[in-house]
């Protein structure tokens, strides 16, 4: 039958032969009786020999089982579909009405079995016999009347290839296996354990799914640490002061970090190496560069100051052309965030200034008296997020002037950023640590343990092939890493001497991490075998790698 369900028998218990009762407690040829669930195991078992073509073995296993794949009135039901026997395959399903469980079920099963008498009778060229069947039993169960009307145009093929071939149907041959137990049932349990056991695996970082075929099946599924970005590849001092953010190009093929020095510099990104180049130095701003953030096609970037700084600088990467964006020297702008498509970002600060800005720089709408410390552009390309001096973060759409309440905290927000799903978001929280927040339910999900967060403005990233990790700076001095769904951190990462201020996950390669701080520097963290091997001197015997590989990590 073209259209039954596997699963039409679903709530029924299996059968044994040889001895065995209908419950599937017997004794078969082995004197063995079996439970319920081992039943269970024997015909998931049994089916997957069979579908592997292993019929003699499969054969030998409910033999000496005492069960059967099939239910008793299950299989004399296939068997008089096949033989075309209506009558009794009708009177098989009333056999069968306990075994279907809802009243639906067997609805269904009726008017699969019709539908299949009906197409059969259009293929023998019994035309009546099919318009009987179609105006006197299948209409008439009143299910599924779309298909009804389908069936009936049927009647107008003129030969069986016609029919064949307008009803995707291969004919007579064809018919359901009448089971409880699912066709592949058994791969559908060993993959949804394969599932689990990676939702399980802490340092999973590959967008790769975990499928039988590239998975063993004698061990749990388990990523080697050593392979997760927690090792430092390469330690950058380029800057002359305190490094205040970092922030990976969407494409994932440059890194750009801002400045206490006034600089912002552009590095090329190595995903082989895991390593940075310098591209190129962007001067010039004047009170430092303390956040940046890329446009959508990774050409263009914004560049803020700190605290009450009036300067945005707007430059575009190829050209190093750039607008200073500014209403006047009493603007304070220190925060901003790119419209998705692009073609507009938005630009605030804790005095009140809320401006919406094209490519040339011109303010299109501005906000009054919100005072803003962060910012998000939401994907639906109207809505902006902000957080603001009272501990909450509002939803604002400039061309409704309409805003909402989306989230309150008890302690000011010291930045924040909501991942690629743009469904939940990442809060770094002033003497509370880092909070991540549902956006569509409102709430709050998790507090994550271990990193110190006082009054300094932290950054932190989600992450990772699937953005199943978190990754967090600290005034301790050192990186946090946690999965999303736990809140004790599955990776310190030691290194740094001073507040770790901004860390960064490149969004294409996620076995690279970065982070800089206080210190003036700027740390790549790849995996163990990214790491730089140490060099010996010819002169004295001395090595010398910058102490790269000697950080501690635990």
């Amino acid at each position: 039958m073209q259209s039954a369900s596997n699963g039409c028998v679903q709530n029924g218990a299996p059968s044994c032969s040889n001895g065995a009762t209908e419950n599937g407690h017997g004794d078969g040829d082995s004197g063995i009786t079996l439970n319920q669930t081992n039943q269970e195991i024997v015909r998931l078992i049994g089916q997957y020999l069979k579908n592997e073509g292993l019929i003699k073995t499969c054969e030998s296993l409910m033999n000496e089982s005492g069960c059967r794949l099939d239910h008793p009135a299950a299989a004399k039901f296939r068997q008089h579909v096949m033989d075309g026997d209506w009558c009794k395959a009708d009177h098989d399903l009333q056999e069968l009405r306990p075994l279907l469980g809802q009243t639906t079920n067997l609805l269904e099963m009726k008017f699969l079995l019709l539908e299949q008498k009906y197409l059969e009778y259009l293929e023998d060229g019994r035309v009546l016999d099919a318009l009987h069947v179609l105006r006197n039993e299948l209409t008439p169960l009143q299910h599924n009347t779309i298909r009804v009307h389908q069936l009936s145009s049927y009647m107008m093929c003129s030969s069986t290839e016609e029919l064949h071939e307008r009803t995707n149907w291969e004919g007579k041959v064809v018919f359901a296996t009448f089971s409880n137990v699912t066709p592949s049932r058994l791969n559908e349990l060993l993959n949804q354990a394969l599932e689990f056991q990676t939702l399980r695996c802490s340092h999973h970082n590959t967008s790769q799914g975990v499928a039988l075929h590239n998975s063993s099946l004698l061990v749990d599924h388990c990523c080697p640490k050593s392979s997760f970005p927690m090792y430092t590849v390469q330690i950058l001092n380029d800057h002359c002061d305190e490094v205040w953010f970092c922030q990976f190009s969407p494409d994932g093929t440059k890194l750009a970090t801002g400045s206490k020095d006034t600089n912002v510099i552009i590095w090329d990104v190595n995903p082989d190496s895991c390593t940075l180049s310098l591209r190129k130095v962007l001067e010039g701003h004047n009170y430092g560069a303390a956040y940046i953030s890329w446009s959508p096609n990774s050409t263009h970037l914004i560049a803020c100051g700190p605290e009450e700084s009036p300067e945005v600088w707007l430059w575009n990467i190829d050209t190093e052309n750039f607008l200073k964006v500014s209403q006047s020297p009493e603007d304070a702008l220190t925060c901003c965030a790119w419209n998705k498509d692009g073609t507009k970002f938005v630009v605030g600060g804790i005095r009140g200034h809320f401006y919406q800005c094209d490519l040339e720089g011109n303010v299109l709408d501005s906000w009054e008296g919100v005072r803003v410390n962060g910012l998000w552009c939401r994907k639906d390309g109207k809505t902006v997020l902000a957080s603001d001096t009272h501990h909450r973060i509002r939803g604002y759409i400039f061309e409704e002037v309409a805003e909402q309440q989306i989230l309150q905290e008890d302690h000011p927000i010291m930045s924040f950023t909501v991942d690629k799903r743009d469904r939940l978001a990442l809060l770094n929280v002033a003497t509370q640590g880092v909070h991540l927040w549902d956006l569509k339910d409102k709430c709050l999900v998790r507090r994550y343990q271990g990193v110190t967060q006082g009054h300094f403005t932290i950054h932190s990233t989600f992450g990772g092939a699937n953005q199943d990790f978190i990754a967090s700076g600290s005034e301790d001095n050192q990186v946090y890493i946690w999965h999303v769904r736990n809140e004790q951190p599955i990776a310190t990462l030691q290194g740094h001497t001073r507040t770790v201020n901004c860390v960064s996950w490149n969004p294409v390669y996620p076995h690279i991490l970065v982070s800089v701080s206080d210190d003036c520097s700027i740390r790549v963290w790849g995996p163990k075998d990214k790491m730089p091997k140490p060099t010996v001197s010819s002169s004295n015997g001395e090595s010398s790698n910058n102490g790269t590989w000697n950080d501690m990590v635990s």
